[in-house]
């Protein structure tokens, strides 16, 4: 078979979730081209680490850059893994090298300044300070801040709104946005969708139905641009900032007279063509906005707006505690989160709760060199690694059903959860937050005081100790609130689409009002 038939059949084994066959195929691949095919290696290395395989795809990744040192995509690929294993100060300085090497490649900044926010080592500073230079690098591609283009007067009409983002899909993007699309309001807002990724599935097509659906996945930034101009778009909102397939630096050629940046980012994107930051008072206390290059918006409901999947468990699991005689506390937030400070926090938990145990589930820790290295490192902490349970990724409907294995989620620190905390909630599990000084500190935070549950948030390490501890000790409590959970979520502004919209419709027409005068 050829190279390409090979990747082809390890592309189906890693999206039916088959990785034995998975890895017996790319080791064919491998040894077909002797390991000395560059490409061969970059596209075995992909397919590995994005279905969590990190050892093998770091070896592939070295090997490529000992066959070819100048070649970049290696460098880039083995940053990105140093992050997805915790890796920080690994990634951060690759990505200065590279940025030094390749000033102008877009994908290695936006890379670089995503990856800071997962570096614990990183100030909110240092953050703004590399989000701004980007800001000044995308305005001078552009030839320098481009002018506003005129804001007509509505006279009536709606507001023609253009969102953007690469994840109009099952991705946490599109699952917290698209109910809030389908609830906008066709007399105040009409709704244009500019896709920019390259997933068709349920989740693109209910969005395309309720709006002028755009696939702008092929285009430059100057063509995007000129969609936008042609389509009149009165606001346009950035659903990305840095992450994988933004458009961001489309929004340098300035193709609104408003251009927002919600949901999909979690700090400032640097760029002061962006009108408004939309967060909420959890996530942006005043001190926040010395963060931001752009001005912050408040959000008097919420920045998110949560929908469970349609194949979420019908009913909560009662607490396995009940069953089991013992507390498992549990996390299936990203290995990128659990950095050292992380890990030792909960050493401490487990010290201070010695039947307690820990399950750990995301993808990378498929990986068993990736697991070991969990293990050795409570094993530091003085922790039986027989206390620990990691496992790998799998399909959403079968995570959900994962979480009648926890009784209490822990969130890492500083970046915390998101959808993920969403969905803990929703299947009945207290999550346990330390929020901090920077918005993606805060999310968690932000989703327990839209619910009522502010008791939830730490106020230092001494504080997440005492509450987990007072949590586990108390198995009635934590049975009644686990059963209560998905009552206080409906109940709250969180699962209000309807609601959510309006105020977003409110925000758009403040804005746009601002402007036109």
């Amino acid at each position: 078979m050829t190279t390409a038939t090979l990747l082809a059949q390890a592309q189906a084994h890693a999206s039916t979730g088959q990785h034995d066959a998975l890895l017996a195929t790319c080791q064919r691949i491998l040894d077909d081209t002797h390991s000395q095919d560059v490409n061969a290696l970059l596209d075995v290395a992909a397919l590995l680490l994005g279905s969590g395989h990190v050892s093998p795809a770091q070896a592939c990744l070295q090997q490529a850059i000992r066959l070819a040192p100048q070649d970049y995509r290696a460098h880039v690929n083995l940053a990105n893994l140093y992050r997805e294993i915790g890796e920080h100060r690994a990634s951060r300085q690759l990505y200065q090298q590279l940025v030094h090497v390749l000033p102008d490649h877009p994908l290695i900044r936006r890379n670089a300044l995503v990856s800071l926010e997962y570096d614990p080592d990183a100030s909110p500073a240092v953050r703004r300070t590399m989000a701004q230079l980007w800001g000044e690098w995308a305005q001078a591609r552009v030839g320098g801040r481009q002018p506003r283009p005129p804001a007509p007067a509505l006279n009536g009409r709606p507001l023609r709104v253009g969102y953007v983002s690469a994840d109009f899909c099952q991705h946490t993007v599109g699952l917290l946005v698209q109910d809030v699309l389908r609830a906008h309001n066709p007399a105040r807002v009409s709704v244009f969708a500019y896709s920019a990724g390259g997933v068709s599935d349920w989740v693109s097509r209910n969005i395309a139905a309720c709006s002028q659906w755009r696939d702008v996945a092929a285009l430059d930034d100057a063509a995007l641009a000129a969609q936008v101009r042609a389509d009149g778009i009165d606001v346009l909102v950035d659903l990305s900032g840095h992450t994988a397939g933004s458009r961001l630096t489309a929004f340098a050629l300035r193709p609104a007279p408003v251009q927002a940046s919600w949901l999909g980012y979690f700090a400032t994107t640097g760029l002061s063509d962006i009108d408004a930051l939309l967060l909420d008072d959890w996530h942006a206390p005043p001190e926040v906005a010395a963060q931001c290059i752009e001005p912050v918006w408040r959000l008097p409901r919420g920045k998110f707006c949560y929908q469970p999947a349609p194949w979420a468990p019908a009913t909560v699991a009662p607490p396995p505690c009940l069953s089991q005689g013992h507390i498992t506390f549990g996390c299936f937030n990203n290995t990128s989160k659990l950095n050292p400070a992380v890990l030792a926090l909960w050493a401490r938990l487990l010290h201070a709760i010695p039947h307690a145990r820990l399950l750990l589930k995301w993808r990378t820790l498929i990986d068993a060199g990736l697991r070991q290295r969990v293990a050795n490192t409570f094993a530091e902490h003085g922790i039986d690694p027989a206390r620990i349970s990691c496992r790998g990724a799998s399909f959403h409907a079968d995570l959900l059903h994962e979480y009648a294995d926890i009784d209490i989620a822990l969130d890492p620190f500083p970046f915390t959860g998101g959808l993920t905390s969403c969905e803990a909630l929703w299947m009945g599990v207290p999550v346990l937050t330390w929020p901090g000084a920077t918005p993606v500190s805060r999310q968690t935070w932000a989703l327990l005081a839209a619910i009522g549950l502010p008791e939830l948030a730490a106020r230092d390490e001494h504080d997440y100790l005492r509450i987990a501890q007072q949590l586990a000790s108390q198995p009635e409590h934590l049975n009644t609130l686990r059963h209560s959970l998905r009552a206080r979520m409906q109940a709250s502004p969180l699962m209000d689409p309807a609601g959510f919209a309006r105020q977003l419709e409110d925000a758009w027409l403040a804005l746009y009002g601002r402007v036109a005068g």
